[in-house]
C-alpha cells in the first residue's frame, strides 16, 4: 500500500533520491531568501515598520536552505542541479504569482499594492509549506537524522503563517479588503496547478531514481491527480480564509540574521 511515509521513507534512504529532494527543498529556500530581502530593501514608504518582519521571514528561509545543504553534508553528499520542471518558485514567478522577479531587481520603492500582493501570495504558499511540515512532523519528527531540522522549519512555517494572517487582517481593516480577496483567489487556483505539476516532475525523476515499477508510478501520478482534483472543488479555500492567529506578533523578534524569502514547500508524496 502506498503511504507518503513509506514513499519519504524510500526517496531519504537512498543518497540520489535525498540528494535531489535536498537540492530541490535548498534551492526553493534560497530563492525565497532573495525575494524577501529585495522585498524589505523597497518595501513601499508608508510600510516601512513592515520591513524587520519580512526580514526576519527571509531570515527563516535562508537558515532553511543551510538547514538541507547541512543534511547533504552530514551524508558526504553534494548538491545536484534542480530540474527547471521542478523549480516552484520560478513556475510560480512564470505564472504571474507574487512579485516578478525584474521589479525586485529595480532600485525603485514596492507599492502599497505591490506588498499586498506580496502577503497575499505568501498566505497561500505558507499554507502548503504548514502542511507539508505538519505531515513530516507527524512521520518524521523523531527521526534520528531528520527530526531535529523538520521540527525546527515546522515551527518557523507556523510562525510565518500566522505572520501573513495577521498583516492581511490589519491591511483589510485599511481598506485593501477587495485587493487581498482577488489575490487570494488567483494565488490559490494557480498555485494548486503548479503544486501539481511539480509534484508530477518530482515523483518522475524520484521514479527513474528509486527505479519503481510502472504500476507505482502511475498509482502516484493518478493520487496526486485526484489530490488536485479535490483541491480545484474545494480545497483551495483553505488558502484564503483569514483569521486572527493563535501566535500573536509571530516575526516581531529580530532574526538570528538577515536574509529573506518565501517558502518553496517540499513536493507532495
Amino acid at each position: 500500500m502506498l503511504t507518503a511515509k513509506g514513499l519519504f521513507q524510500e526517496i531519504i534512504d537512498n543518497d540520489d533520491s535525498f540528494r535531489l529532494f535536498c537540492s530541490i527543498a535548498a534551492s526553493g529556500e534560497a530563492q525565497g531568501g532573495w525575494e524577501n530581502g529585495r522585498i524589505a530593501a523597497l518595501v513601499a514608504p508608508g510600510m516601512r515598520d513592515m520591513a524587520p518582519k519580512i526580514v526576519r521571514h527571509g531570515a527563516d528561509e535562508d537558515k532553511h536552505g543551510r538547514i538541507f545543504n547541512a543534511l547533504l553534508k552530514k551524508r558526504g553528499l553534494e548538491p545536484v542541479p534542480v530540474p527547471p520542471e521542478t523549480d516552484y518558485t520560478m513556475l510560480l514567478e512564470r505564472r504571474g504569482i507574487g512579485l516578478a522577479h525584474d521589479k525586485l531587481r529595480r532600485d525603485e520603492p514596492l507599492t502599497e499594492e505591490d506588498i499586498v500582493v506580496y502577503l497575499a501570495h505568501s498566505r497561500v504558499t505558507e499554507q502548503r509549506a504548514a502542511d507539508q511540515m505538519i505531515m513530516l512532523v507527524k512521520y518524521f519528527g523523531d527521526h534520528p537524522e531528520l527530526g531535529k531540522a523538520i521540527r525546527m522549519i515546522d515551527n518557523d512555517e507556523t510562525n510565518h503563517l500566522s505572520y501573513c494572517h495577521e498583516e492581511l487582517l490589519r491591511l483589510n481593516y485599511e481598506g485593501h479588503g477587495r485587493l487581498i480577496q482577488r489575490t487570494l483567489r488567483e494565488s490559490a487556483l494557480v498555485e494548486i496547478q503548479v503544486y501539481r505539476d511539480v509534484s508530477l516532475a518530482v515523483m518522475s525523476h524520484m521514479g527513474r531514481i528509486l527505479r519503481w515499477p510502472k504500476a507505482k508510478a502511475t498509482a502516484l501520478a493518478a493520487g496526486i491527480h485526484g489530490m488536485y482534483a479535490w483541491e480545484r472543488a474545494a480545497g483551495w479555500h483553505k488558502m484564503v480564509d483569514l483569521r486572527m492567529p493563535e501566535r500573536r506578533d509571530a516575526l516581531g523578534v529580530p532574526p538570528p540574521e538577515a536574509g529573506g524569502g518565501p517558502t518553496a514547500p517540499i513536493p507532495a508524496f
